[in-house]
């Protein structure tokens, strides 16, 4: 899992807000004429993950790296600007088969600067921090001075509790670059509509203790209380069990496992190890034994692509409290 090492984690700090560092105020006026922001939205200037770019046009030649940034520009409608894709962590949903069919696939892991540079963007978008490792060759600034410009998504730079929120502003934020902001607009209106619905099917229900396991054997590596992976499972009706975990990501002891009596367990699911090895990893566990959730074997699964922040989280939501709390979201 190479694009999200605990190093690179505790260096990024994945996810929640960070309006004021992350993007520009709603409701600021973009700099430049304000006759052509009103009638086109250009110029458009945004400061994101601690790069300002001004805008005079949307980019035409897109390459994406990670899975929920493409899937952002295909909800958006954005493919014929698509030049370019790579890593997926597992497959695109079945609404956006078609397109991404269409779409260049450069690398299947993280493309070199070169392999990158021969698909010729005006734009890269990366969902990771090590989507621009400078020592990798593919820093922002090296792109820069390529004459390409970059977006990291801001579940790597964020720095306050509100993921949902950095949600809504990414989008909003990649529809302005892209000139469709209607479109982002509608999505973030429906996305708050169906977060509603789930939160009505879900109210005064008791939150079940919940345990993430993405994967790991001397230690397991977690969920922590800093992303979107802790605010799907409050969302879903669930306790994060280490969400004083200050990080996205990160290794908790088998002990606190133990200790802290999740009633549940949330399986990330993705990569070369499948769900049942990770169920029966944790079943044949000895240590394992009087944890709730395992007496009664009671899991939940979730791609990992469910569980970053892209288009799919509102779903991914509804999807895991009908797992957690199966007669509640079906009444």
């Amino acid at each position: 899992m190479s694009r999200r090492t605990p190093a690179l984690i505790a260096a990024a700090v994945l996810l929640p807000l960070a309006l004021t560092a992350c993007s520009t105020p709603q409701g600021d006026e973009p700099t430049g004429n304000k006759a052509a922001a009103k009638s086109d939205g250009f110029p458009y200037t945004v400061t994101n993950c601690g790069v300002t770019t001004t805008y005079k046009a949307p980019p035409k030649r897109v390459v994406t790296m990670n899975q929920h940034v493409t899937e952002i520009m295909l909800e958006l409608g954005l493919t014929k600007s698509l030049v370019g894709t790579a890593y997926l962590d597992d497959k695109v949903l079945p609404k956006y088969a078609k397109d991404y069919a269409s779409v260049p696939v450069i690398a299947k892991e993280y493309p070199s600067y070169e392999q990158v540079l021969a698909a010729n963007p005006d734009f890269v978008y990366g969902g990771y921090s090590s989507a621009f490792t400078a020592g990798d060759g593919r820093g922002r600034e090296a792109f820069k001075k390529s004459g390409i410009e970059t977006r990291l998504n801001t579940e790597s730079c964020a720095k306050a509790d509100t993921p949902m929120k950095t949600l809504y502003e990414e989008i909003r934020e990649v529809g302005r670059t892209f000139g469709v902001t209607d479109r982002a607009e509608a999505w973030i209106k429906q996305a708050k509509a169906d977060n509603a619905a789930t939160a009505k099917k879900l109210k005064d229900l008791k939150a079940l203790p919940v345990f993430v396991y993405d994967s790991g054997d001397k230690t397991a590596f977690t969920a922590g209380g800093k992303g979107i992976g802790n605010e799907l499972i409050t969302r879903a009706g669930g306790t994060n069990i280490f969400a004083d975990l200050d990080k996205s990501f990160g290794d908790a002891s088998w002990e606190n496992v133990v200790a802290r009596k999740p009633e549940a367990i949330v399986i990330y699911d993705y990569g070369s190890t499948t769900v049942g090895q990770k169920k029966k990893r944790l079943l044949d566990d000895p240590a394992l034994a009087d944890v709730p959730a395992i007496k009664n074997k009671r899991f939940a699964v979730m791609p990992l692509s469910d569980a970053v922040l892209g288009v799919r989280v509102p779903a991914a939501v509804e999807k895991l409290a009908a797992q957690l709390h199966p007669a509640a979201t079906t009444s």
